[in-house]
């Protein structure tokens, strides 16, 4: 069978597509300040309703999962086993569509899916891999051989399990099948993600208060939900129009920060500097919660000595923002209670100090007394399930075989998951000869050609995927994946509502869902015992057990069966932070028994005017990249036609003067260069960019940004530096 390839389908034209497909009613939404003039008219994010069915469509409940963060309810209308468009579900706690889950139904009968198993004939780096068709039995005992034959020569530790996006059901049964197996190499896409941000919160020991209705000040701390997280925006919208103070902390002007009362327009990879510089005006003005401090804090006399050197005026020339700025925010944020406190998954920690950086934002929620004391009050019992993954059995008898521990031992003694932003280094070196590969794609990591290098050069790899995209065609096994309307599962907990997504329609060919082959697989492997032989439903099952539900109970429930609130979960007789001295940690003892400093101290970026003045020379630009966009996600959905045509191809946002100064103008063919690699894309003259920093979209294969990337690691987390680089632009 000829190579098949999703990126040649990209050129597909909007017709084509849908005389192949049908046509679709799906409308996109992406958030801006007219889809905000809209919602304070229109009663808010509710006011986006529904449609009637028409005669003959049945209407279905499912989860989005086109985003992989939002899970919003849709609901799809259904005519003669074919889904005609979706809309939202009103029923559901979580909503409305945006752009991308009023697409669903391209991505579902996208030409280019996947749809049978596929086998490598020709030898890998072939310029034709000679894909064939196989059966799933051929290919998941293919893969089960080589997975055990290489256990028993080498020893199961070689073989590495991998999850991208989507996450949400491959992640568990991945990790349980690498466990199970006697891999503790499992890995995810939030090696780039948000682990670090996670890692910075609990070796501080929490995090802030997050967004509620009742706050008077919230900051967004380099968070743009217009275009990450549309539905959170209502909330936001009626919040400041009922009188709440927004702070946001963005390079970009953003829609969050065109919304801003205070606009801090912070030079990518200073943020721990702004954040110590705040501190230093909350402490010398007294307007730090003292009361908190002394009773749950530890190491404030430590913090405090420490950031009386970052002065706002020292702050405003390390991070270009305005010393009156920064101590109008801190005193707004420190006295204008109560405050709530929204951060991003990884762009405060994308830089060779980020979970520090992060740490010294997080400080500022402490010092205000703005989080909360675990175990301190009564709390509401929550519903939850547990995963199947059960690494907190299975992963400390096999985690000393992790080579990770000897690059980033923070990581590896808290993180459940490889650090996999070194896995050249593991290729290279013989600690992984073989993998599974779940949605992977290697253009997620700086210099990228390092890492489709490091797969090929793997003696077996096999992945699975909606599309046979670049990663795939370096496997040597590709397996077909249902979407989130085709499958069955995972459970979902909205609320105190508890619901099984369940498919929609079938769309033929031999598409499966993730946690049914890899159960198969596991059988396959000889684990099938672990893996309740197979049954997914069993799985469901024991899940459920807690609640007193069957997977088929709830299953037959599409909109969900509600779980009445319990009793109230007592105060805790001995209640405090999960660090080691049971308080907030301005002082960490994690990181200072790793040889780390402990103190959220600020270094500057490993690339910057100031640290590499020479380079800087040369490449006076800062590189910003991997921001959202909101018709895509990180690498995802390029090859929907609906999203594509709302951007075309890809750009760089330039500000007018740099523009200027360069003769640029918008549109021109302009190259990106950077110490190590250039490309050429599109110029975006835009205010969106402040003056000497500009901002390139990841993910595009024709204008690769993380071939300019450097590999600038965090030693505490392994994070790269994808936020603060250096680079010029120059006309092509």
């Amino acid at each position: 069978m000829s190579k098949v390839n999703a990126g040649t389908n990209l050129d597909l034209s909007r017709r084509t597509f849908l005389k192949a497909t049908g046509a679709l009613g799906a409308t996109t939404f992406i958030l801006e300040e007219s889809q905000v003039g809209f919602l304070r008219k229109n009663g808010g994010l509710a006011a986006l309703a529904q449609g009637e069915a028409a005669g003959g469509e049945e209407v279905k409940c499912s989860i989005c999962d086109m985003c992989c963060i939002g899970y919003c309810g849709v609901e799809v209308l259904v005519q003669n086993g074919r889904a005609t468009r979706v809309q939202p579900w009103a029923d559901y706690p979580r909503g409305p569509l945006c752009s991308k889950g009023n697409s669903i139904l391209q991505q579902l009968y996208h030409p280019a899916r996947l749809r049978y198993p596929m086998k490598r004939t020709n030898p890998k780096g072939s310029a034709d891999a000679g894909w064939t068709r196989i059966t799933w039995d051929e290919a998941l005992t293919t893969i089960a051989e080589k997975f055990n034959e290489i256990k028993d020569r080498d020893g199961a530790e070689k073989v590495v399990f991998y999850v991208g996006d989507p996450k949400e059901e491959p992640r568990p049964p991945a990790q349980r099948l690498g466990l199970v197996f006697g891999s503790p190499n499992y890995g995810t896409e939030s090696s780039t993600c948000a682990t670090s941000m996670q890692m910075a919160q609990r070796l501080n020991g929490a995090g802030g208060l997050p967004f509620n209705a009742n706050a008077k000040t919230v900051i967004f701390w380099a968070h743009n939900p217009g275009w990450s997280m549309a539905r959170e925006m209502g909330a936001l919208v009626d919040a400041k129009d009922a009188g709440c103070k927004v702070i946001a902390v963005d390079p970009r002007l953003s829609p969050i920060a065109r919304m801003a009362d205070i606009h801090l327009q912070v030079r990518p990879g200073t943020d721990g500097a702004l954040a110590l510089g705040m501190a230093n005006v909350m402490i010398s003005e007294g307007l730090y919660d003292s009361e908190f401090v002394e009773q749950w804090t530890y190491g404030f006399e430590q913090f405090k000595a420490y950031v009386e050197e970052f002065t706002p005026e020292k702050v405003a020339e390390i991070t270009w923002v305005p010393a009156a700025k920064i101590v109008e925010a801190a005193r707004l944020y420190a006295t204008n209670k109560p405050t709530a406190w929204v951060t991003s998954a990884s762009p405060v920690v994308h830089h060779a100090n980020g979970c520090q950086n992060q740490r010294a934002v997080g400080a500022l929620a402490a010092l205000t007394g703005n989080v909360v004391v675990p175990g301190l009050k009564p709390s509401p019992s929550g519903v939850s399930v547990p995963e199947i993954n059960d690494w907190q059995k299975r992963l400390p008898p096999l985690k000393d075989l992790k080579p990770d521990k000897e690059y980033f031992p923070v990581w590896w003694e808290m993180i459940e998951q490889l650090q996999m932003n070194l896995l050249p280094e593991y290729v290279g070196d013989g600690q992984l000869k073989a993998g599974l590969f779940v949605g992977a794609n290697f253009r997620m990591w700086p210099q990228d050609q390092e890492y489709s290098k490091a797969i090929t050069d793997m003696e077996f790899a096999a992945g699975a995927d909606f599309w046979m995209t670049p990663t795939m065609e370096l496997m040597d096994i590709v397996l077909p994946v249902a979407t989130s309307l085709e499958r069955t599962g995972p459970i979902r907990v909205a609320g105190r509502n508890v619901f099984i997504r369940t498919p929609v329609v079938q769309l033929g060919g031999e598409v499966r869902g993730d946690r049914e082959w890899m159960f198969d697989l596991a059988v396959k492997m000889g684990l099938g015992a672990d893996f309740w032989d197979g049954s997914v439903e069993a799985s469901m099952d024991w899940q459920l057990e807690a609640l007193g539900l069957k997977a088929a109970d709830i299953m037959a429930e599409p909109k969900g069966v509600n779980i009445p609130p319990g009793e109230m979960t007592p105060a805790s007789d001995e209640p405090g932070f999960a660090t080691p001295s049971g308080k907030f940690e301005f002082y960490s003892q994690v990181l200072e028994k790793a040889g780390f400093d402990p103190l959220p101290t600020y270094k500057e970026p490993a690339e910057s005017p100031t640290s590499t003045p020479d380079l800087a020379a040369k490449y006076p630009l800062v590189l910003n990249t991997g921001s959202r966009e909101p018709m895509f996600v990180h690498t995802r959905h390029r090859e929907i036609p609906r999203l594509r045509e709302l951007q075309v191809e890809p750009k760089v946002d330039i500000n007018p003067v740099d523009a200027n100064a360069r003769g640029i103008k918008q549109g021109n063919d302009v190259i990106v260069e950077g110490p190590r690699a250039s490309i050429t894309l599109k110029a975006n003259v835009t205010q969106l960019a402040m003056p000497g920093v500009v901002h390139v979209y990841h993910g595009w294969p024709e204008a690769d940004i993380n071939i300019v990337t450097g590999r600038n690691f965090d030693p505490i987390s392994g994070f790269p530096s994808f936020k603060a680089e250096l680079c010029e632009v120059r006309k092509a």
